[in-house]
Protein backbone atom coordinates (compact mmCIF):
# COMPACT_ATOMS: atom_id res chain seq x y z
CA UNK A 1 0.00 0.00 0.00
CA UNK A 2 1.37 3.31 0.96
CA UNK A 3 3.83 4.37 3.31
CA UNK A 4 1.76 5.22 6.61
CA UNK A 5 4.83 6.18 8.57
CA UNK A 6 5.31 8.78 6.33
CA UNK A 7 4.75 12.16 8.44
CA UNK A 8 3.64 15.39 7.53
CA UNK A 9 3.94 18.55 9.52
CA UNK A 10 3.66 20.98 6.61
CA UNK A 11 -0.03 21.75 5.28
CA UNK A 12 0.57 23.81 2.43
CA UNK A 13 -2.53 26.07 0.94
CA UNK A 14 -2.33 25.45 -2.96
CA UNK A 15 -3.74 28.16 -4.66
CA UNK A 16 -3.34 29.84 -8.03
CA UNK A 17 -4.56 32.94 -9.96
CA UNK A 18 -8.46 32.09 -11.23
CA UNK A 19 -8.24 31.82 -14.75
CA UNK A 20 -11.48 29.78 -15.58
CA UNK A 21 -12.77 28.45 -12.83
CA UNK A 22 -13.97 29.60 -9.33
CA UNK A 23 -15.60 27.61 -6.71
CA UNK A 24 -16.09 28.12 -2.93
CA UNK A 25 -15.14 25.19 -0.46
CA UNK A 26 -15.30 24.31 2.95
CA UNK A 27 -11.36 24.53 3.08
CA UNK A 28 -9.30 24.18 0.05
CA UNK A 29 -9.48 26.46 -2.96
CA UNK A 30 -7.27 24.80 -6.03
CA UNK A 31 -7.08 26.35 -9.23
CA UNK A 32 -4.61 25.38 -12.08
CA UNK A 33 -2.99 27.40 -14.29
CA UNK A 34 -0.32 25.82 -15.61
CA UNK A 35 -1.51 22.23 -16.81
CA UNK A 36 -4.93 23.53 -18.42
CA UNK A 37 -2.99 24.60 -21.39
CA UNK A 38 -2.81 20.79 -21.76
CA UNK A 39 -5.89 19.28 -20.62
CA UNK A 40 -9.20 19.19 -22.09
CA UNK A 41 -10.90 20.52 -19.32
CA UNK A 42 -11.17 23.11 -15.73
CA UNK A 43 -10.88 21.37 -12.34
CA UNK A 44 -11.37 22.14 -8.81
CA UNK A 45 -11.03 19.58 -5.86
CA UNK A 46 -14.17 20.83 -3.64
CA UNK A 47 -14.97 18.96 0.24
CA UNK A 48 -17.52 16.99 -0.20
CA UNK A 49 -17.82 15.37 3.53
CA UNK A 50 -14.68 15.35 6.51
CA UNK A 51 -14.64 14.09 10.26
CA UNK A 52 -13.58 10.17 8.35
CA UNK A 53 -11.06 8.55 10.40
CA UNK A 54 -8.14 6.95 7.89
CA UNK A 55 -10.65 7.00 4.82
CA UNK A 56 -8.98 4.04 2.82
CA UNK A 57 -11.99 3.20 -0.12
CA UNK A 58 -15.18 5.10 -1.75
CA UNK A 59 -17.89 2.60 -3.24
CA UNK A 60 -21.83 3.37 -4.04
CA UNK A 61 -24.31 0.48 -3.89
CA UNK A 62 -25.96 1.72 -6.99
CA UNK A 63 -28.05 4.56 -5.31
CA UNK A 64 -27.00 8.06 -4.64
CA UNK A 65 -25.29 7.20 -0.94
CA UNK A 66 -21.86 7.24 -0.77
CA UNK A 67 -20.13 4.31 1.56
CA UNK A 68 -16.94 5.47 2.96
CA UNK A 69 -14.35 2.87 4.03
CA UNK A 70 -12.11 3.96 7.52
CA UNK A 71 -9.53 1.41 8.17
CA UNK A 72 -9.96 0.52 11.69
CA UNK A 73 -12.99 -1.14 10.63
CA UNK A 74 -16.00 0.91 10.26
CA UNK A 75 -18.23 2.15 7.40
CA UNK A 76 -20.10 4.95 7.31
CA UNK A 77 -22.39 6.25 4.74
CA UNK A 78 -22.90 9.63 3.09
CA UNK A 79 -26.16 10.60 2.35
CA UNK A 80 -27.97 11.84 -1.17
CA UNK A 81 -27.81 15.66 0.50
CA UNK A 82 -23.77 15.20 1.43
CA UNK A 83 -24.33 14.58 4.86
CA UNK A 84 -22.05 12.15 6.83
CA UNK A 85 -24.84 9.86 9.02
CA UNK A 86 -23.24 9.27 12.12
CA UNK A 87 -24.23 5.36 12.95
CA UNK A 88 -22.15 3.56 11.31
CA UNK A 89 -23.36 1.59 8.37
CA UNK A 90 -21.01 -1.66 9.98
CA UNK A 91 -18.38 -1.75 12.85
CA UNK A 92 -16.38 -4.82 12.52
CA UNK A 93 -13.22 -3.27 14.94
CA UNK A 94 -13.29 -5.84 16.97
CA UNK A 95 -12.60 -8.35 14.17
CA UNK A 96 -10.06 -6.17 12.32
CA UNK A 97 -5.92 -5.88 13.16
CA UNK A 98 -5.24 -2.45 12.45
CA UNK A 99 -2.01 -1.08 14.41
CA UNK A 100 -2.51 2.45 13.70
CA UNK A 101 -0.50 4.56 11.31
CA UNK A 102 2.43 2.15 11.32
CA UNK A 103 0.75 -0.44 9.30
CA UNK A 104 -0.96 -1.25 5.99
CA UNK A 105 -3.38 -3.54 7.74
CA UNK A 106 -7.09 -3.02 8.10
CA UNK A 107 -10.58 -2.66 6.52
CA UNK A 108 -9.48 -2.47 3.16
CA UNK A 109 -11.95 -2.66 0.66
CA UNK A 110 -15.61 -3.35 -0.28
CA UNK A 111 -17.86 -4.61 -3.17
CA UNK A 112 -21.73 -4.45 -3.52
CA UNK A 113 -22.82 -7.20 -5.37
CA UNK A 114 -24.84 -6.38 -8.80
CA UNK A 115 -28.14 -7.49 -7.11
CA UNK A 116 -27.33 -5.57 -4.12
CA UNK A 117 -30.76 -3.83 -4.31
CA UNK A 118 -32.49 -7.57 -4.61
CA UNK A 119 -30.32 -9.24 -2.33
CA UNK A 120 -28.39 -7.26 0.10
CA UNK A 121 -25.26 -8.68 -0.42
CA UNK A 122 -21.52 -6.75 -0.39
CA UNK A 123 -18.33 -8.10 0.24
CA UNK A 124 -15.54 -6.83 2.44
CA UNK A 125 -11.43 -7.18 2.05
CA UNK A 126 -10.21 -6.86 5.83
CA UNK A 127 -7.25 -8.24 7.99
CA UNK A 128 -8.00 -10.13 11.06
CA UNK A 129 -6.45 -10.38 14.02
CA UNK A 130 -4.57 -13.24 13.48
CA UNK A 131 -2.41 -11.60 10.28
CA UNK A 132 -4.65 -13.43 7.68
CA UNK A 133 -6.38 -11.64 5.28
CA UNK A 134 -10.11 -12.03 4.66
CA UNK A 135 -12.80 -12.02 2.12
CA UNK A 136 -16.08 -12.10 3.49
CA UNK A 137 -19.59 -11.37 2.34
CA UNK A 138 -22.28 -9.59 4.75
CA UNK A 139 -25.95 -8.81 4.22
CA UNK A 140 -27.87 -5.39 4.85
CA UNK A 141 -30.18 -4.97 7.62
CA UNK A 142 -33.30 -5.62 5.59
CA UNK A 143 -35.05 -3.59 8.14
CA UNK A 144 -32.96 -0.32 7.88
CA UNK A 145 -30.94 0.49 4.62
CA UNK A 146 -28.39 2.56 6.68
CA UNK A 147 -27.45 -0.07 8.98
CA UNK A 148 -25.73 -3.88 8.09
CA UNK A 149 -26.06 -6.75 10.20
CA UNK A 150 -22.32 -7.24 12.00
CA UNK A 151 -23.79 -11.39 12.56
CA UNK A 152 -24.19 -11.83 8.78
CA UNK A 153 -20.42 -12.42 7.74
CA UNK A 154 -19.91 -15.54 5.58
CA UNK A 155 -16.18 -15.98 5.00
CA UNK A 156 -15.44 -16.49 1.25
CA UNK A 157 -11.85 -16.78 1.41
CA UNK A 158 -8.98 -16.54 3.93
CA UNK A 159 -5.39 -15.53 2.93
CA UNK A 160 -2.46 -16.40 4.94
CA UNK A 161 -0.29 -12.60 5.04
CA UNK A 162 3.56 -13.81 5.70
CA UNK A 163 3.81 -9.92 6.63
CA UNK A 164 1.97 -6.71 7.86
CA UNK A 165 2.23 -4.94 4.29
CA UNK A 166 1.51 -5.03 0.73
CA UNK A 167 -1.81 -6.78 1.50
CA UNK A 168 -3.47 -4.76 -1.50
CA UNK A 169 -7.17 -5.39 -0.15
CA UNK A 170 -8.88 -3.82 -3.42
CA UNK A 171 -11.75 -6.01 -4.42
CA UNK A 172 -14.57 -5.38 -7.44
CA UNK A 173 -16.98 -6.79 -9.45
CA UNK A 174 -16.03 -6.54 -13.05
CA UNK A 175 -18.65 -5.74 -15.89
CA UNK A 176 -19.39 -10.15 -15.99
CA UNK A 177 -20.53 -10.12 -12.42
CA UNK A 178 -16.95 -12.03 -11.01
CA UNK A 179 -15.43 -10.69 -8.02
CA UNK A 180 -12.03 -9.61 -8.64
CA UNK A 181 -9.34 -9.52 -5.29
CA UNK A 182 -5.90 -8.09 -5.89
CA UNK A 183 -3.40 -9.06 -3.71
CA UNK A 184 -0.12 -8.30 -2.77
CA UNK A 185 3.04 -9.98 -2.88
CA UNK A 186 3.14 -11.09 1.18
CA UNK A 187 5.05 -8.10 1.94
CA UNK A 188 8.78 -7.39 3.14
CA UNK A 189 10.74 -5.85 0.57
CA UNK A 190 12.04 -7.36 -2.57
CA UNK A 191 9.36 -10.44 -2.57
CA UNK A 192 11.93 -12.06 -0.31
CA UNK A 193 9.97 -15.46 -1.16
CA UNK A 194 9.47 -14.22 -4.46
CA UNK A 195 5.54 -14.87 -4.24
CA UNK A 196 4.76 -12.90 -6.94
CA UNK A 197 5.95 -15.36 -9.53
CA UNK A 198 5.10 -18.31 -8.07
CA UNK A 199 2.18 -19.65 -9.37
CA UNK A 200 1.11 -22.02 -6.59
CA UNK A 201 -0.06 -18.53 -4.47
CA UNK A 202 -2.57 -16.33 -4.57
CA UNK A 203 0.08 -13.86 -2.98
CA UNK A 204 1.36 -11.42 -5.68
CA UNK A 205 -1.56 -11.71 -8.34
CA UNK A 206 -5.19 -10.52 -9.30
CA UNK A 207 -7.51 -12.98 -8.83
CA UNK A 208 -11.60 -13.98 -10.44
CA UNK A 209 -13.87 -16.11 -8.66
CA UNK A 210 -17.47 -16.49 -8.96
CA UNK A 211 -19.55 -16.05 -5.85
CA UNK A 212 -22.56 -16.93 -6.90
CA UNK A 213 -22.43 -20.28 -7.48
CA UNK A 214 -20.12 -22.94 -5.43
CA UNK A 215 -19.60 -23.08 -1.43
CA UNK A 216 -17.99 -20.29 -0.98
CA UNK A 217 -17.58 -20.00 -4.70
CA UNK A 218 -16.79 -21.43 -8.03
CA UNK A 219 -14.09 -21.24 -10.73
CA UNK A 220 -15.14 -18.98 -13.49
CA UNK A 221 -14.58 -21.59 -16.84
CA UNK A 222 -13.00 -19.12 -18.63
CA UNK A 223 -10.19 -18.03 -15.90
CA UNK A 224 -7.18 -18.28 -18.02
CA UNK A 225 -5.22 -20.79 -15.93
CA UNK A 226 -8.25 -23.54 -15.39
CA UNK A 227 -6.42 -26.44 -17.90
CA UNK A 228 -2.83 -25.82 -16.12
CA UNK A 229 -2.76 -27.84 -13.32
CA UNK A 230 0.50 -25.91 -12.04
CA UNK A 231 -0.98 -22.72 -11.73
CA UNK A 232 -4.05 -22.21 -9.44
CA UNK A 233 -7.53 -21.40 -10.88
CA UNK A 234 -8.35 -18.25 -9.25
CA UNK A 235 -5.82 -16.85 -10.95
CA UNK A 236 -6.21 -13.99 -13.87
CA UNK A 237 -2.84 -12.24 -13.27
CA UNK A 238 -0.31 -12.69 -11.72
CA UNK A 239 3.83 -10.45 -11.06
CA UNK A 240 1.62 -7.75 -9.17
CA UNK A 241 3.41 -6.04 -5.97
CA UNK A 242 1.19 -4.53 -4.23
CA UNK A 243 -2.12 -3.87 -6.07
CA UNK A 244 -3.18 -0.27 -4.38
CA UNK A 245 -6.20 0.02 -6.43
CA UNK A 246 -7.90 -0.82 -9.43
CA UNK A 247 -11.27 -0.24 -11.07
CA UNK A 248 -13.28 -1.37 -13.81
CA UNK A 249 -13.97 1.53 -17.08
CA UNK A 250 -17.97 1.96 -16.61
CA UNK A 251 -18.31 2.87 -20.02
CA UNK A 252 -15.67 0.91 -21.89
CA UNK A 253 -15.29 -2.31 -19.14
CA UNK A 254 -11.26 -1.68 -19.17
CA UNK A 255 -9.37 -2.75 -15.86
CA UNK A 256 -6.85 -0.41 -14.63
CA UNK A 257 -4.63 -1.81 -12.10
CA UNK A 258 -2.48 0.33 -10.27
CA UNK A 259 0.62 -1.22 -8.60
CA UNK A 260 2.96 -0.01 -6.16
CA UNK A 261 6.59 -0.16 -6.79
CA UNK A 262 9.60 -0.68 -4.84
CA UNK A 263 11.80 2.12 -4.94
CA UNK A 264 12.19 3.75 -8.40
CA UNK A 265 9.23 2.96 -10.12
CA UNK A 266 5.02 3.01 -10.36
CA UNK A 267 2.91 1.90 -12.44
CA UNK A 268 -0.33 1.36 -13.81
CA UNK A 269 -1.63 -1.57 -15.99
CA UNK A 270 -4.97 -1.36 -17.93
CA UNK A 271 -6.36 -4.47 -19.96
CA UNK A 272 -9.01 -3.81 -22.18
CA UNK A 273 -12.52 -4.83 -22.30
CA UNK A 274 -13.12 -8.85 -23.32
CA UNK A 275 -9.57 -9.66 -22.40
CA UNK A 276 -9.12 -13.38 -21.68
CA UNK A 277 -6.60 -12.63 -18.34
CA UNK A 278 -3.29 -14.15 -18.32
CA UNK A 279 -1.11 -11.33 -18.11
CA UNK A 280 2.17 -11.33 -16.04
CA UNK A 281 3.20 -7.64 -14.63
CA UNK A 282 6.51 -8.59 -14.15
CA UNK A 283 7.33 -7.77 -10.40
CA UNK A 284 10.13 -8.74 -9.37
CA UNK A 285 11.50 -9.65 -12.43
CA UNK A 286 10.65 -6.04 -13.33
CA UNK A 287 9.45 -3.15 -11.21
CA UNK A 288 7.71 -0.79 -14.10
CA UNK A 289 9.53 -1.88 -17.35
CA UNK A 290 12.86 -1.74 -15.62
CA UNK A 291 14.42 -5.16 -14.95
CA UNK A 292 14.64 -5.18 -11.25
CA UNK A 293 15.78 -8.92 -9.73
CA UNK A 294 15.77 -11.12 -12.80
CA UNK A 295 17.66 -13.86 -11.95
CA UNK A 296 15.55 -17.09 -13.24
CA UNK A 297 13.50 -14.57 -14.99
CA UNK A 298 12.01 -15.68 -18.70
CA UNK A 299 13.06 -13.61 -21.67
CA UNK A 300 11.21 -9.95 -20.85
CA UNK A 301 8.95 -10.92 -24.12
CA UNK A 302 7.01 -12.81 -21.22
CA UNK A 303 5.84 -9.83 -18.93
CA UNK A 304 3.49 -7.58 -19.83
CA UNK A 305 4.85 -3.49 -19.87
CA UNK A 306 2.92 -0.93 -18.18
CA UNK A 307 0.50 1.22 -19.84
CA UNK A 308 1.58 4.02 -17.46
CA UNK A 309 4.65 4.38 -15.34
CA UNK A 310 6.63 7.67 -13.28
CA UNK A 311 9.58 6.88 -10.90
CA UNK A 312 10.61 8.80 -7.58
CA UNK A 313 14.10 10.00 -8.95
CA UNK A 314 14.67 13.43 -7.54
CA UNK A 315 10.96 14.03 -6.44
CA UNK A 316 8.63 12.81 -3.23
CA UNK A 317 6.97 10.63 -5.35
CA UNK A 318 6.57 6.90 -3.30
CA UNK A 319 3.27 5.35 -3.67
CA UNK A 320 0.73 5.30 -6.24
CA UNK A 321 -2.88 5.39 -5.57
CA UNK A 322 -4.97 3.84 -8.25
CA UNK A 323 -8.04 5.84 -9.53
CA UNK A 324 -10.87 5.61 -12.34
CA UNK A 325 -12.07 6.90 -15.91
CA UNK A 326 -14.21 9.62 -15.71
CA UNK A 327 -17.47 9.05 -17.05
CA UNK A 328 -19.44 11.76 -14.79
CA UNK A 329 -22.54 14.45 -15.60
CA UNK A 330 -20.34 16.49 -17.96
CA UNK A 331 -21.09 14.84 -20.85
CA UNK A 332 -18.56 16.81 -22.89
CA UNK A 333 -15.56 14.85 -21.12
CA UNK A 334 -17.15 11.29 -21.12
CA UNK A 335 -15.05 10.50 -24.32
CA UNK A 336 -11.77 11.21 -23.69
CA UNK A 337 -11.47 8.48 -21.56
CA UNK A 338 -9.70 10.70 -18.25
CA UNK A 339 -8.23 8.49 -15.86
CA UNK A 340 -7.24 9.70 -12.65
CA UNK A 341 -4.70 8.93 -10.09
CA UNK A 342 -1.93 10.16 -7.14
CA UNK A 343 0.35 9.50 -5.56
CA UNK A 344 0.43 9.04 -1.68
CA UNK A 345 3.59 10.74 -0.40
CA UNK A 346 3.72 14.03 -2.76
CA UNK A 347 0.49 13.99 -3.61
CA UNK A 348 0.39 14.39 -6.91
CA UNK A 349 -2.60 14.15 -9.15
CA UNK A 350 -2.15 13.30 -12.57
CA UNK A 351 -4.79 12.28 -15.60
CA UNK A 352 -4.25 10.48 -18.33
CA UNK A 353 -5.34 11.37 -21.92
CA UNK A 354 -5.99 9.72 -24.49
CA UNK A 355 -7.46 11.44 -27.52
CA UNK A 356 -6.88 8.42 -30.33
CA UNK A 357 -3.63 9.65 -31.38
CA UNK A 358 -1.52 9.45 -28.19
CA UNK A 359 -1.37 9.00 -24.93
CA UNK A 360 -0.91 11.81 -22.09
CA UNK A 361 0.06 11.54 -18.82
CA UNK A 362 -0.58 15.05 -17.34
CA UNK A 363 0.42 15.98 -13.52
CA UNK A 364 -2.56 18.13 -12.53
CA UNK A 365 -1.55 19.78 -9.26
CA UNK A 366 0.51 18.77 -6.40
CA UNK A 367 -1.29 19.04 -2.77
CA UNK A 368 1.40 18.81 -0.14
CA UNK A 369 -0.34 17.11 3.04
CA UNK A 370 -3.06 15.90 1.37
CA UNK A 371 -1.84 11.63 1.31
CA UNK A 372 -5.07 10.78 -1.25
CA UNK A 373 -5.43 7.39 -0.48
CA UNK A 374 -8.35 6.10 -2.53
CA UNK A 375 -10.52 7.14 -5.59
CA UNK A 376 -14.41 6.07 -6.05
CA UNK A 377 -17.40 6.88 -7.74
CA UNK A 378 -20.75 7.67 -7.42
CA UNK A 379 -24.48 6.72 -9.12
CA UNK A 380 -23.66 9.16 -11.75
CA UNK A 381 -20.09 8.32 -13.02
CA UNK A 382 -18.47 11.72 -10.70
CA UNK A 383 -15.43 10.84 -8.80
CA UNK A 384 -14.32 11.33 -5.24
CA UNK A 385 -11.19 11.08 -3.62
CA UNK A 386 -9.71 10.82 -0.12
CA UNK A 387 -7.48 11.98 2.09
CA UNK A 388 -6.27 9.62 5.25
CA UNK A 389 -4.02 12.49 6.46
CA UNK A 390 -7.14 15.20 7.24
CA UNK A 391 -10.26 12.77 6.89
CA UNK A 392 -12.00 14.84 4.00
CA UNK A 393 -13.37 13.21 1.19
CA UNK A 394 -13.00 15.81 -1.90
CA UNK A 395 -15.15 15.74 -5.19
CA UNK A 396 -13.33 16.27 -8.73
CA UNK A 397 -15.27 19.48 -10.30
CA UNK A 398 -14.79 18.43 -14.00
CA UNK A 399 -15.49 21.23 -16.65
CA UNK A 400 -15.36 20.79 -20.28
CA UNK A 401 -12.76 23.97 -20.88
CA UNK A 402 -14.03 26.43 -23.01
CA UNK A 403 -12.30 30.17 -23.76
CA UNK A 404 -14.03 33.42 -24.90
CA UNK A 405 -14.35 36.71 -25.32
CA UNK A 406 -16.59 39.99 -24.17
CA UNK A 407 -18.48 41.21 -27.49
CA UNK A 408 -18.59 44.80 -26.83
CA UNK A 409 -21.16 47.95 -28.55
CA UNK A 410 -22.45 49.86 -26.50
CA UNK A 411 -23.34 47.21 -24.25
CA UNK A 412 -21.04 44.38 -23.33
CA UNK A 413 -22.15 40.92 -24.42
CA UNK A 414 -21.21 37.83 -22.96
CA UNK A 415 -22.21 34.08 -24.80
CA UNK A 416 -25.97 32.92 -24.70
CA UNK A 417 -26.99 29.68 -23.33
CA UNK A 418 -25.59 29.94 -19.94
CA UNK A 419 -27.48 29.25 -16.86
CA UNK A 420 -26.08 32.68 -15.00
CA UNK A 421 -23.78 35.51 -15.44
CA UNK A 422 -21.34 37.83 -12.99
CA UNK A 423 -20.02 40.69 -14.61
CA UNK A 424 -16.39 42.02 -13.17
CA UNK A 425 -14.59 45.56 -12.87
CA UNK A 426 -11.06 45.14 -12.22
CA UNK A 427 -11.65 41.77 -10.88
CA UNK A 428 -14.62 43.03 -8.03
CA UNK A 429 -18.09 41.90 -8.95
CA UNK A 430 -20.77 44.65 -9.76
CA UNK A 431 -23.18 44.71 -7.18
CA UNK A 432 -26.40 43.45 -9.57
CA UNK A 433 -24.71 42.85 -13.01
CA UNK A 434 -25.95 39.39 -13.51
CA UNK A 435 -27.43 39.51 -16.91
CA UNK A 436 -26.06 38.50 -20.36
CA UNK A 437 -25.27 42.09 -21.01
CA UNK A 438 -23.90 44.51 -19.00
CA UNK A 439 -24.13 48.64 -19.86
CA UNK A 440 -20.35 49.74 -18.54
CA UNK A 441 -20.29 53.68 -17.49
CA UNK A 442 -16.41 53.87 -16.28
CA UNK A 443 -13.39 52.96 -18.26
CA UNK A 444 -11.73 49.60 -16.74
CA UNK A 445 -10.75 45.65 -17.02
CA UNK A 446 -13.78 44.03 -17.63
CA UNK A 447 -14.66 40.61 -16.99
CA UNK A 448 -17.46 38.13 -16.96
CA UNK A 449 -18.11 35.11 -15.18
CA UNK A 450 -20.34 32.57 -16.64
CA UNK A 451 -22.04 29.07 -14.99
CA UNK A 452 -23.32 26.24 -16.98
CA UNK A 453 -25.95 23.74 -16.22
CA UNK A 454 -23.71 21.06 -14.58
CA UNK A 455 -22.25 24.15 -12.17
CA UNK A 456 -19.32 24.16 -14.20
CA UNK A 457 -17.89 28.54 -14.02
CA UNK A 458 -15.47 29.99 -16.70
CA UNK A 459 -13.92 33.53 -16.80
CA UNK A 460 -13.71 35.43 -19.95
CA UNK A 461 -10.49 36.80 -21.60
CA UNK A 462 -10.17 40.22 -20.18
CA UNK A 463 -11.33 43.37 -22.10
CA UNK A 464 -9.62 47.14 -21.70
CA UNK A 465 -12.74 48.94 -22.10
CA UNK A 466 -12.20 53.09 -22.76
CA UNK A 467 -15.37 55.31 -21.93
CA UNK A 468 -14.86 58.28 -24.49
CA UNK A 469 -16.68 60.87 -22.65
CA UNK A 470 -19.61 60.84 -19.68
CA UNK A 471 -21.78 63.76 -19.84
CA UNK A 472 -23.01 64.46 -23.38
CA UNK A 473 -23.33 63.16 -26.57
CA UNK A 474 -21.95 64.81 -29.69
CA UNK A 475 -24.68 66.26 -31.79
CA UNK A 476 -27.67 65.50 -29.27
CA UNK A 477 -28.22 69.16 -29.08
CA UNK A 478 -31.68 68.62 -26.64
CA UNK A 479 -32.51 65.92 -24.14
CA UNK A 480 -35.16 66.62 -21.81
CA UNK A 481 -37.09 64.13 -19.52
CA UNK A 482 -40.62 65.03 -18.21
CA UNK A 483 -42.09 65.09 -15.15
CA UNK A 484 -39.39 64.51 -13.06
CA UNK A 485 -40.38 63.38 -10.10
CA UNK A 486 -42.81 60.89 -12.30
CA UNK A 487 -45.67 58.81 -11.71
CA UNK A 488 -47.12 56.57 -14.47
CA UNK A 489 -45.14 57.60 -17.65
CA UNK A 490 -41.51 59.30 -18.29
CA UNK A 491 -41.54 61.50 -21.31
CA UNK A 492 -38.28 62.05 -23.64
CA UNK A 493 -37.67 64.51 -25.94
CA UNK A 494 -34.73 64.88 -28.04
CA UNK A 495 -33.31 67.18 -31.06
CA UNK A 496 -29.94 65.61 -32.28
CA UNK A 497 -27.75 67.97 -35.18
CA UNK A 498 -27.19 64.58 -37.10
CA UNK A 499 -27.74 60.83 -36.66
CA UNK A 500 -27.28 58.95 -33.45
CA UNK A 501 -27.72 55.34 -32.81
CA UNK A 502 -27.17 53.89 -29.54
CA UNK A 503 -28.94 52.81 -26.55
CA UNK A 504 -31.06 53.88 -23.48
CA UNK A 505 -31.25 52.11 -20.25
CA UNK A 506 -32.65 53.04 -17.10
CA UNK A 507 -31.28 51.33 -13.81
CA UNK A 508 -31.64 51.39 -10.45
CA UNK A 509 -28.91 52.66 -7.32
CA UNK A 510 -27.47 48.41 -7.52
CA UNK A 511 -26.76 49.39 -11.26
CA UNK A 512 -29.27 46.58 -12.35
CA UNK A 513 -31.47 47.12 -15.22
CA UNK A 514 -34.34 47.73 -15.61
CA UNK A 515 -35.13 48.88 -19.17
CA UNK A 516 -33.31 48.97 -21.99
CA UNK A 517 -34.10 50.12 -25.57
CA UNK A 518 -32.25 50.79 -29.16
CA UNK A 519 -32.67 54.14 -29.83
CA UNK A 520 -31.95 55.77 -33.34
CA UNK A 521 -32.29 59.85 -33.41
CA UNK A 522 -32.42 62.02 -36.32
CA UNK A 523 -33.72 65.18 -35.92
CA UNK A 524 -36.54 65.81 -33.47
CA UNK A 525 -37.91 62.50 -31.41
CA UNK A 526 -40.12 61.13 -28.88
CA UNK A 527 -39.69 58.55 -26.60
CA UNK A 528 -42.85 57.15 -23.79
CA UNK A 529 -41.45 54.56 -21.23
CA UNK A 530 -44.23 52.92 -18.69
CA UNK A 531 -42.47 53.04 -15.12
CA UNK A 532 -46.17 52.24 -13.13
CA UNK A 533 -43.79 49.36 -12.26
CA UNK A 534 -41.13 50.93 -10.88
CA UNK A 535 -40.24 51.52 -7.12
CA UNK A 536 -40.78 54.79 -5.48
CA UNK A 537 -36.98 55.31 -5.73
CA UNK A 538 -34.09 57.31 -7.78
CA UNK A 539 -33.34 55.97 -10.47
CA UNK A 540 -30.37 56.68 -13.93
CA UNK A 541 -31.72 57.11 -17.84
CA UNK A 542 -28.48 56.59 -19.70
CA UNK A 543 -27.98 56.86 -22.88
CA UNK A 544 -24.69 55.14 -24.74
CA UNK A 545 -23.81 55.82 -28.02
CA UNK A 546 -20.15 54.75 -29.45
CA UNK A 547 -18.66 54.72 -25.90
CA UNK A 548 -20.14 58.41 -25.01
CA UNK A 549 -22.16 58.66 -22.49
CA UNK A 550 -25.30 60.95 -21.19
CA UNK A 551 -27.05 60.92 -18.07
CA UNK A 552 -30.04 62.09 -16.18
CA UNK A 553 -31.64 61.15 -12.80
CA UNK A 554 -35.26 60.80 -11.82
CA UNK A 555 -37.33 60.25 -9.16
CA UNK A 556 -40.43 57.91 -8.86
CA UNK A 557 -43.06 58.49 -6.66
Amino acid sequence: MFLLNYIYLILVQISGMIKAHITLIAFFFFCLSNAQSQLPFDFSLDVYASGFSSPVDIDNAGDDRLFIIERSGRIKIIDSQGTVIQTPFLDIDERVHNSGNQSEQGLLGIAFHPDYKNNGYFFLHYTANNDDGVISRFSVDPADPNRADPNSEKEIMVIDQPYNNHNGGCIKFGPDGYLYIGLGDGGSANDPQNFAQNPQTVLGKMLRIDIDNGDPYSIPSNNPFVSDPEILDEIWATGLRNPWKFSFDRKKGDLWIADVGQGDWEEINKEDAGFAGGNNYGWRCYEGSSSFAIGGCGPSSEYTSPYIEYNHIGLTHCSITGGYVYRGNNSALVDYDLYFYADYCSGALWCSVNDGQSLKQIEIDRFFGFAPSTFGEDLDGEIYMASISNGRIYHLNLCKSIEFQITEDDNLSAPDGFDSYQWLLNDEEIVGATSRTFLPLVSGIYTVLITDENGCSFLSDELDYKVLSIGSISGLEKFELNPNPVNETLNLNFVSSRKINGVISITNNLGQTLYKKEISINGESNLKINTSEFEAAFYNLIITSKKQIQISRFLKL
